[in-house]
């Protein structure tokens, strides 16, 4: 009887030791498996601290050192916070799924002590294109305002690049627009990475040779795609073929396109080509209008019934918007020197309605000047996606349209503006039938097979030519950014809707779908905070303090009952 008394105690101990012993096992285990397969787990809905597959496969691919340096530090309020936390957070991942190869640091300019080092160092960001905004604080009780950088530059092996988080529709409100930066991060920071570390190799045609937008005017836009792809420059005459070119812009042709021309763009698009249309159906020119005004009359482009089969079909109309932009006018003149004013000019209708595609989601306002309307017709197999809308406080006026600056300075009348939001450009994919279906092959073509019936591929058509043009200082001959204006100082995104509609054209890896990332706010309701704002104080104050005590007295309690039977 002793000697079990005496053997008991002692297998408990070697039950206990081999249990132990197990555990150490399992866990050495475990950390191998986990230090050999990785993986991590997002358990929010909406999957906000999760990065795409595609920018994982790019990320992995990254043969020497990312190096981001992010201007984004600081004491910030609450929505800049919530954007800052994303950077970071998002850029941990980038680390992570780069192994190591991204590195960052944030960095507040505002911490160098030397005035004349900062206002140069902020000057240098603001030429990089990092644009700086002026936040309004309360600190200590007052309120200060601080200009802060909220952007990043990136750079790999002697190149860099500015991004910019601050993005968003500026008509949302504040917190709207942080939160569509904050969904727009991981975006920002794989196009900038892509961009410095991988070399594109696609090749865009921007076709000339029927009097489309001379390169002066599209310097903007050639300039900021020959970053990402190579862009070649060609008369549509003089080409054979359009072979071994990826994606061709059409932009604001003038003049009537042959048979012959028709018969090579539609080739290239039958055998996969990408194309984008920026086309006029009316002749209007606000530098052509004199003291009686002009007519806005019918182009012969001769590419209606190419674009009709392909599933749309330009109007011969103009679209005149409440919501629109301004131009000088001459009001009078004081000694001897004109004075001029901004007027509101209903034919410059600014685009602020956008579909939730990746190409236009959480766009800003899109300038346009002249802008027709489009239809669609039916395209067996393609798939049409509107982009990008006018106001519904909008005009129809059918060819031809009387121009007139006298126009700008009469009183509107709201009931003519009646026509509600209007598509301005699509998105068409699928494949595509040929125009010369059933058809010979036009004149001065080489005996050729007719490929009848596309392949799978994508365009985009836009009513508009002067949606990529970019004005030209006449001083100095400089071209200004795309989306500028210049007298009213404002620049919109049509930038940002033309390199994104390329983007997804030519896009066979979909990082441009990263943009329909949506992450949901949930507001606090304001009013109920400041009644209940006590009570929740208390609460917090109290509810642990309460639940430590009550711990404290339930496991005396229960440790008194047990140790009472012995």
């Amino acid at each position: 009887m002793v000697t079990q008394e005496i053997n008991k105690p002692t297998s408990k101990r070697r039950r206990d030791l081999t249990r132990y012993v197990i555990a150490i096992v399992v866990l050495v285990v475990v950390n191998m498996l986990v230090y050999n397969y990785f993986f991590r787990l997002d358990l929010t809905e909406d999957k906000r601290y999760s990065i795409a597959p595609v920018t994982e496969q790019m990320l992995g691919n990254l043969q020497e050192e990312v190096f981001v340096e992010v201007y984004l530090e600081g004491d910030f309020p609450a929505g800049f916070k919530r954007l800052q936390l994303s950077v970071r957070e998002t850029l941990e991942e980038f680390r992570i799924y780069s192994d190591g190869k991204v590195r960052f640091v944030f960095f507040d300019p505002n911490s160098i002590t030397d005035e004349q080092k900062r206002t140069e160092f902020m000057q240098q960001l603001a030429q990089k294109g990092i644009q700086p905004t002026n936040l309004k604080a309360t600190e200590e009780g007052k309120q200060v305002e601080r200009l802060v950088f909220p952007g990043a530059i990136v750079r790999y092996k002697g190149k860099e690049t500015a991004v910019n988080f601050l993005k968003g529709n500026l008509a949302a409100s504040p917190d709207e627009r942080l939160n569509q930066s904050v969904e727009g991060v991981e975006y920002e920071l794989a196009a900038a990475v892509r961009k410095v570390a991988f070399q594109g190799n696609k090749v865009i045609g921007y076709i000339t040779g029927q009097g489309e937008l001379p390169q002066q005017h599209a310097t903007d836009l050639l300039g900021s795609l020959q970053e990402y792809y190579r862009v070649a420059l060609g008369d549509l005459d003089q080409i054979p073929t359009l072979k071994g070119l990826d994606l061709i812009i059409v932009a604001k042709p003038t003049s009537a396109y042959s048979e012959a021309d028709k018969f090579k763009i539609d080739q290239f698009i039958m055998n996969g080509g990408k194309a984008v249309f920026f086309v006029d159906a009316l002749n209007a020119d606000l530098d052509s209008l004199g003291r009686g005004g002009t007519f806005a009359m019918p182009y012969n482009l001769n590419i209606d019934d190419m674009l009709f089969r392909y599933g749309v079909r330009l109007n011969q109309t103009l679209i005149m918007d409440l919501n629109s932009g301004f131009i000088p006018l001459v009001t009078g003149f004081t000694g001897g020197k004109p004075q001029t004013e901004m007027i509101n000019w209903r034919f410059y209708p600014l685009l602020n309605t956008f579909s939730k595609h990746p190409v236009t989601r959480n766009l800003d306002a899109v300038y346009s000047k002249f802008i027709g309307t489009i239809d669609t017709v039916k395209a067996v197999g393609i798939r049409k996606t509107p982009l990008i809308y006018t106001s519904q406080y909008s005009r129809i006026m059918q060819a031809p349209v009387p121009l007139t600056l006298e126009e700008a300075r009469m009183e509107v009348n709201p009931e003519q503006y009646q026509a509600g939001e209007q598509p301005v450009g699509y998105l068409l994919e699928g494949s595509f039938t040929s125009l010369f279906r059933n058809r010979r092959a036009p004149e001065g073509i080489p005996n050729t097979t007719i490929k009848e019936q596309g392949v799978p591929t994508k365009i985009a058509v836009f009513s508009d030519g002067d949606l990529i043009r970019n004005d030209v200082n006449p001083r100095t001959g400089q071209a200004y950014e795309l989306g500028f204006d210049r007298f009213n100082n404002i620049k919109f995104a049509n930038k940002e809707l033309a390199m994104n509609t390329i983007h997804y054209l030519l896009d066979s890896e979909g990082l441009i779908n990263i943009r329909s990332k949506e992450i949901k706010l949930r507001p606090l309701d304001r009013v109920r905070v400041q009644e209940d704002k006590t009570y929740w104080q208390i609460l917090n104050l109290v509810a642990p303090i309460a639940l430590l005590a009550l711990f404290g007295i339930t496991r005396y309690y229960m440790r008194k009952r047990r140790y009472e039977k012995f």
